[in-house]
């Protein structure tokens, strides 16, 4: 493991005063490939907001493509602090905020949704008609020692909760919102399509369905055997799921490769269903339709996670049901912020998750 070991923040309540940090570091992407590390005042909360002491942010390829500089245009504004995977502890409540919030560990929901359109009105605030905006990408994000994030979006952690493994709550909520769309039964034959981030907590969700089987399929062996010690019952190769194709009651898509989505519709039997979670790029592969019109297959994607998801994963995680920690192979200050990405979709299977530790 590389960069600092050291003790979770938040072992105990905070509350502003004496011994607070009166300065704050963030990370500044001032346009693709540009970035640089800034001090300043430590920012206060406005009204209904809260200031949170961050304690892990996770480092994802939507980080890569920030900085790189390969976002669709529309999901990001720079200059931006990245970081929409994070953990902390509430430090300061803002006007209009119930002051007992100072001192609890909490994540925080990315989406700005607006909590009165149609869809948020329905709990589809995941598809919030109002102007996108998230963390980390319109918004300052947790690339930095403290954030500012709405007291309404916020998810308490309990009080003895590992902040580092928090982090990837962002990623798991995702994975809840697919769990939650698939509606596995138990003894179905299962298959995870990737073992990156997003397949690997897939796996420990589906786990504790009791499926007959749980198969994953990705070309990193050592990525697939990683996937069968956090409780899935096979690991396949690309090359040999032709074998499998037609056989599973569910499968979930997570890798977001050019031929994937395609790949998960083979792989699902008759009558089937397949949920995507995968971000596709440009020039992915399409669905054969007369394949999906003839299987009868049901396919749903996930974009985000809505509330009731971000609930879902918040309660798996707190109750020893799923352990993301599992995950992660490298820690790095933020003074490392350059070695830390260059390391994510660098290609090495041993490399998984990855934390900037403030």
């Amino acid at each position: 493991m590389t960069g600092r070991a050291t003790e979770d923040p938040g072992g105990g309540r905070k509350t502003e005063g004496v011994g607070a940090r009166a300065t704050s570091r963030a990370i500044i992407v001032d346009a693709p490939g540009i970035h640089h590390l800034v001090t300043g005042p430590r920012p206060r909360p406005g009204s209904g907001e809260v200031l949170v002491e961050v304690a892990a942010a996770g480092i994802c390829m939507s980080d890569r493509e920030v900085y790189d500089g390969h976002r669709a245009p529309g999901y990001v504004h720079y200059p931006v602090t990245p970081g929409h995977e994070w953990s902390g502890t509430v430090v300061a409540a803002g006007p209009g905020v119930e002051p007992a919030l100072v001192g609890r560990k909490a994540v925080a929901e990315g989406f700005r949704y607006c909590g009165t359109c149609e869809r948020c009105r329905a709990g589809d605030t995941s598809l919030c008609s109002a102007a996108y905006a998230e963390t980390g990408f319109t918004r300052p994000g947790a690339f930095a020692d403290h954030l500012v994030v709405p007291a309404r979006l916020l998810h308490l952690l309990p009080d003895d909760a590992d902040l580092r493994g928090a982090a990837l709550l962002e990623p798991a909520a995702v994975v809840a919102a697919a769990v939650r769309a698939a509606a596995p039964e138990p003894g179905e034959r299962i298959a995870v399509v990737g073992a990156g981030t997003l397949g690997l907590l897939a796996v420990q969700f589906l786990a504790a369905t009791t499926p007959g089987e749980l198969a994953v399929v990705d070309p990193r062996l050592e990525r697939a055997e990683l996937a069968c010690r956090m409780g899935a019952t096979e690991a396949r190769t690309p090359d040999l799921s032709s074998e499998a194709h037609g056989r599973y009651d569910l499968v979930v898509e997570t890798a977001g490769a050019r031929t994937t989505a395609a790949d998960a519709c083979l792989l699902a039997r008759r009558g089937g269903r397949v949920v995507l979670t995968g971000m596709f790029a440009q020039g992915a592969v399409g669905i054969d339709p007369v394949h999906l019109s003839v299987s009868q297959l049901t396919v749903r994607s996930v974009f985000g996670a809505p509330s009731a998801a971000w609930s879902f994963a918040v309660r798996a995680y707190s109750t020893g049901l799923i352990d993301p920690a599992r995950l992660i192979t490298h820690e790095f200050p933020l003074e490392r912020y350059t070695d830390a990405l260059a390391l994510v979709g660098g290609g090495d299977p041993k490399t998984g998750k990855v934390l900037l530790r403030p």
